[in-house]
């Protein structure tokens, strides 16, 4: 079986022979001596007979711990590109192989992006003058729901595979910053040029929903620091605009939609819903003003133009949005519960801690948590242990979270 699997990898692939010469070298002389000694075994069909001819033992032995050299080189090397981009930890190491023999032809690594990234599946390469799809600069990402976004600017994919990820992570990350401050730009003539039912077609699923809570985050914030200022009627006001932008949305899906405006129009209203009954706690519990726990318990995000951050918090919780893709995913209807759990998770990430959602299966553990990564935006990894895993498989994985940041 070792030999199997490292057959593939010493003899086909050109960059692992260029890069672990002596290695490959060691590798030649095992296969040529086990194949040797495959086709004397084929010639006797007597296994006692095959497996007592003397010196047979000791050969095997002597191969199996060469084969343990070229494995340990091979993982020693693969460290090294795993430490440049950590999100390789993720990655079977048949699959990393692959992406580093093909580093230099970035459409063979297309099928492996969706193992690295939470949403990006495929990059659409640019059409050249020629007319022919250029082989290495893209303009757009392309998620696994089949969400377009466009870069902020074209982006080549050269040198090595690692390095070029890495750039191609920023180049995400600074393109969902500028679409989410144009976006909340424009919101601002949401009750003057165009309302926010014809504004969310203009923008990616995640960036409406964001720009949306800044939004509402800055607009109940307003109105509790009138209704603190003397105005008894402030937060009642605001109940009737998230009201009447609700109503829009729901005329919105009772129409002709193609199924991704769909997702998104259902997405924005089970936010919706939720913020509305948050401001109608408010004005049932005659909340005091913006310093009142039952406002400081819910997840607020706050817009700064200088960095474009979005700063979000919950009650002493406080952290950056992540800018993480997470494409044109549906989200969880909040209950009472969700909203406990968030403040759970989140105080244990300010003290330093782990989070351990517990109850029977079917009950949306898994979910709640995925939803407050997308909320955040940092990506989330799920994994299902198994017999086959091993303390250096959960050692992998626990290394690749701590150094992307990810949960």
């Amino acid at each position: 079986r070792s030999w199997a699997s490292l057959e593939s990898i010493f003899l086909a692939s050109a960059d692992i022979r260029s890069q672990l010469p002596e290695d490959t070298k060691r590798f030649e002389g095992i296969d040529s001596e086990f194949k040797e000694l495959m086709k004397e075994a084929i010639c006797e069909t007597n296994c006692v007979n095959v497996c007592s001819v003397e010196g047979r033992y000791d050969a095997l032995k002597g191969m199996r711990q060469r084969l343990e050299l070229c494995q340990k080189s091979l993982n020693e090397y693969l460290d090294i590109k795993k430490k440049i981009f950590p999100r390789f930890y993720f990655v079977s190491s048949v699959a990393l192989l692959d992406m580093l023999a093909n580093g230099t032809n970035p459409p063979k690594i297309m099928p492996y992006l969706g193992d690295c990234y939470d949403a990006l599946a495929n990059l659409n390469f640019v059409t050249l003058e020629n007319g022919e799809k250029s082989g290495n600069t893209t303009d757009t990402m392309i998620a696994k729901d089949g969400e377009e976004v466009s870069l902020s600017e074209p982006f080549t994919m050269d040198g090595e595979v690692e390095v070029y990820l890495n750039r191609l992570t920023e180049a995400m990350r600074k393109s969902l910053k500028v679409i989410l401050s144009d976006a909340i730009e424009k919101a601002v003539h949401w009750e003057i040029e165009t309302p926010r039912h014809e504004w969310l077609f203009q923008y990616p699923s995640q960036l409406c929903i964001t720009g949306t809570q800044i939004y509402w985050t800055d607009e109940t914030q307003l109105a509790l620091e009138e209704y603190e200022g003397g105005q008894e009627d402030a937060v009642k006001r605001y109940l009737q605009v998230c009201n009447t932008r609700l109503s829009a949305l729901i005329q919105l899906v009772l129409g002709e939609l193609s199924s991704s405006d769909r997702t998104k129009i259902i997405s924005l209203i089970t936010m919706d819903v939720h913020s509305r009954d948050v401001i109608d706690r408010l004005v049932s519990q005659k909340t005091e003003g913006p310093s009142a726990f039952a406002w400081q318990q819910q997840l607020r995000f706050e817009w700064e133009q200088s960095t474009l951050d979005v700063n979000v918090k919950i009650c002493d919780f406080a952290c950056k949005y992540f800018y993480e893709w997470v494409g044109n995913t549906g989200r969880l209807v909040i209950t009472p519960l969700t909203d406990r759990c968030y403040i759970t998770l989140t105080m244990g990430l300010k003290l330093f801690l782990g989070g351990a959602p517990a109850g029977p299966a079917g009950t949306g553990k898994t979910e709640t948590t995925k939803d407050l990564a997308r909320a955040l935006a940092i990506p989330c990894y799920v994994f299902n242990c198994s017999d086959q895993m091993n303390f250096e498989s959960i050692g992998d994985i626990f290394r690749g979270l701590a150094q992307t940041g990810a949960w």
